[in-house]
């Protein structure tokens, strides 16, 4: 789940609101991670306890509950592909020299062939090298940004990151921190897969869980810190093409790691995006082909798998286009619609974790209900002013 997580949100929305703010934001950072907490949490709570995917739970409790969280599944799935996939071209761009377009189709058909021919198990093996490589690069950027700050004047922030005209960035940064909630399904299907190899109990389960989760928060905070100990204050702000982006956030590592770490950096942080990308594709195209079965009572089939797949991916490439390499606006628009959608996923797994047909003993607790609540309402309350601030802009 780390893995799958610190891609878009990290790289890009942590580390833009470090850039531009400093550090007003960190607490959000910390808030929103906080509030999503149960509604992740539920994906391996609820699978170690009863053996079957968040999915087969929507399902018990009506047909209609799988029905609403498969019509924003494939919302959310042509979105999320698109944004990762173009961070992903946009990051290739430091490699070669073609438009992101065309570097985003090669990165769709590339990740397709890896999930269908099956060699995406290679990639799954050296996830964790990858991510391990990525935040120990970080942390030695951050560490040495702060060594070159300190004893020197603090730089007072010279934008408020709280007014008005923010609201659309504030959103869209909790949209994907740390990662749209939708993931927790394929949490979820992933546990049930690991399960037929290894016997995991749902301590265990929780437990793993819980690592991963603190870990994507922690780091959230490390790339926050090293765009206000780089960036901020410099007068430069992040260029909305993608291919400026990208070289842009190469150089926050290479300005305090030295020039020759340009390239090991570049390198590292594609293919962490490009596993994201293909985890992305997988994730969203299992879980529907999973309520397919379900709502239809069909066998599992490959070749639906397959197709769900490339439907996905044609969708994403079509809302890449129209962007035309705007990797900003792209990722913002991506996010914001998670955000609001996130309501609904929340509220979909708080059922879940407080029915009745759930063992009583594996249920939310008062805390975690008081959590759970607080969530919602944070939720509904950030919506509610997204849309009334989006409304005075009309």
């Amino acid at each position: 789940m780390a893995a799958a997580a610190i891609g878009a949100s990290h790289l890009v929305a942590s580390t833009r609101a470090g850039a531009e703010y400093g550090w007003q934001l960190a607490w959000l950072v910390l808030a929103v991670n906080l509030v999503k907490y149960p509604f992740f949490a539920a994906g391996a709570r609820y699978t170690a306890a009863t053996g079957e995917s968040l999915l087969h739970g929507y399902q018990r409790q009506g047909k209609g509950y799988l029905v609403l969280f498969s019509l924003l599944n494939s919302v959310a799935a042509v979105a999320s592909t698109a944004g990762v996939c173009m961070l992903t071209a946009a990051l290739l761009t430091q490699f070669v020299p073609l438009s992101i377009d065309i570097l985003a189709a090669l990165v769709l058909v590339s990740s397709l062939l890896l999930l269908i021919i099956g060699h995406y198990k290679w990639l799954d093996s050296i996830t964790k090298i990858i991510m391990f490589t990525l935040t120990l690069t970080t942390l030695i950027a951050v560490v040495l940004a702060w060594a070159h700050q300190w004893g020197q004047p603090q730089i007072t922030s010279t934008a408020d990151a709280w007014q008005w005209a923010n609201v659309g960035f504030l959103v869209a940064m909790m949209g994907w921190m740390p990662a749209p909630i939708e993931v927790s399904t394929w949490n979820s299907v992933w546990l049930l897969e690991k399960q037929k190899s290894q016997s995991i109990n749902a301590k265990q389960a929780v437990f793993d869980f819980n690592l991963g989760y603190v870990t994507t928060a922690i780091l959230a905070l490390v790339f926050l810190a090293l765009g206000a100990l780089v960036m901020h204050g410099s007068g430069e702000q992040f260029s909305d093409s993608g291919s400026q982006f990208a070289n842009q956030l190469i150089s926050l590592y290479s300005q305090v790691m030295g020039e020759h770490s340009r390239y090991l950096i570049a390198t590292v942080a594609l293919l962490c995006i490009f596993s994201t990308t293909v985890t992305v594709i997988d994730g969203y195209s299992r879980t529907l082909n999973l309520a397919w079965q379900l709502l239809n009572k069909s066998a599992d089939s490959s070749l639906r798998l397959n197709s769900i797949m490339l439907f996905i991916s044609l969708l994403g490439l079509g809302l890449i286009l129209f962007f035309k390499g705007a990797l900003l606006p792209l990722l913002e628009f991506v996010m914001i619609l998670a955000f609001m959608t996130t309501v609904i996923f929340a509220w979909l797994n708080f059922r879940l974790m407080t029915s009745k047909h759930l063992p009583k003993h594996h249920r939310y607790g008062p805390n975690m209900v008081r959590l759970s609540w607080l969530g919602l309402i944070y939720f509904i309350g950030f919506s509610s002013i997204f849309i009334f601030w989006y409304l005075t802009k009309l």
